[in-house]
């Protein structure tokens, strides 16, 4: 028989249930909750490791698998494939075109002391992955507060064994590629199941109370870089002036000794020559050098007339005007 229960201005008929069917709708709950506890999916980036009554028991790869239920079997879904970063001296807000960072200060991690004694604000990033899901659950107590420290701890450990100058400029990527050796073998010890995939440091400045100051000494040094170079620039030129002219000169001076010397010789050879000819027809050779000094000499003189020292009575023949036939 049902039973008709009136609720405001409303009946509601309840239908009498049997124990049969009573029994076939706890089974059926109670075979629903096993089929939905006993089974369980992992993700494509996914391990899942298995605890049975809370002791490890196997490690699944991703896809659909049983478990046994009731508690009996939990499961610990670690993403192994995925790359965790953890950010030093700053945090990212919101990540897109444009970045937006906290405006909160990290100085209690950011802010060391250099191997000259300076303070120096370093900041960088540490992304890693987990390579073993079973170390990463149970080996190492908050793992990662744990690479956070190890990180900050060997950071310091590099910078401070460097000077300010080159933490902030030529070992930067030296002190990253350190820093990851260093940390990967600090968590290797520990058995922490993590594998570091890189530490790059995106900058080593002054901290911002001095920075104006540091950037007023560096600019002064620069200017004084400058000067010297430009009188460095000037000397050279000089300097390679002068030498030029003087090699100039130099060779000037050696190229006409070359050609007196020669010159020289060749005088010397040409009267050997004309030496040795006339030892062989003294008269003859006379003449042919009288002859040709005076062709010489005389082949200059414009309006010559050459008249025999006998001759007289020459005077009247010779047109001293000036207005004849040359």
């Amino acid at each position: 028989m049902s039973q008709k229960i009136q609720f405001g201005d409303a009946d509601i008929v309840i239908p009498e249930l049997s124990l049969k069917k009573i029994g076939s709708i706890v089974v059926i709950i109670l075979v629903a909750i096993f089929l939905f506890s006993s089974f369980y999916t992992v993700n494509a980036n996914e391990n899942g490791v298995v605890l049975r009554l809370g002791k490890y028991s196997s490690t699944t790869s991703p896809g659909l698998h049983f478990k046994i239920p009731f508690g009996i079997d939990k499961v610990e879904k670690v993403k192994v494939d995925y790359q965790y970063k953890q950010e030093y001296g700053f945090r990212t807000v919101k990540a897109g075109v444009r970045t937006q960072f906290s405006k909160r200060k990290y100085e209690y991690e950011s802010w060391m002391l250099t191997g000259d004694l300076n303070i120096a604000e370093a900041k960088w990033i540490v992304q890693y992955k987990i390579k073993d899901p079973v170390a990463y659950l149970f080996n190492t107590r908050d793992v990662e507060n744990t690479i956070r420290d190890v990180s900050e701890a060997t950071i310091r450990l590099m910078i401070g064994d460097r000077s300010f100058n080159e933490a902030m400029q030529s070992e930067r990527v030296a002190i990253a590629q350190q820093s990851k050796v260093h940390m990967q073998e600090i968590l290797d010890k520990y058995n922490t199941g993590i594998s570091i995939q890189l530490v790059q440091l995106q900058g080593v400045h002054p901290p911002e109370p001095v920075a104006d100051s540091f950037n007023e000494v560096n600019r002064a040094k620069q200017e004084q870089e400058t000067l010297i170079n430009e009188a460095r620039q000037a000397y050279n030129k000089e300097i390679y002036r002068a030498e030029g002219e003087a090699e100039k000169l130099i060779n000037e001076a050696e190229g006409y000794a070359i050609e007196r010397t020669n010159n020289a010789k060749g005088d010397v050879a040409l009267f050997k020559a004309v030496l040795k000819e006339y030892n062989k027809a003294p008269t003859i050779t006379k003449d042919r050098l009288f002859l040709e000094t005076m062709n010489k000499v005389l082949g200059k003189i414009p309006n010559k007339t050459i008249i025999d020292s006998k001759l007289e009575s020459i005077l009247p023949l010779l047109n001293l005007d000036g207005k004849g036939k040359k």
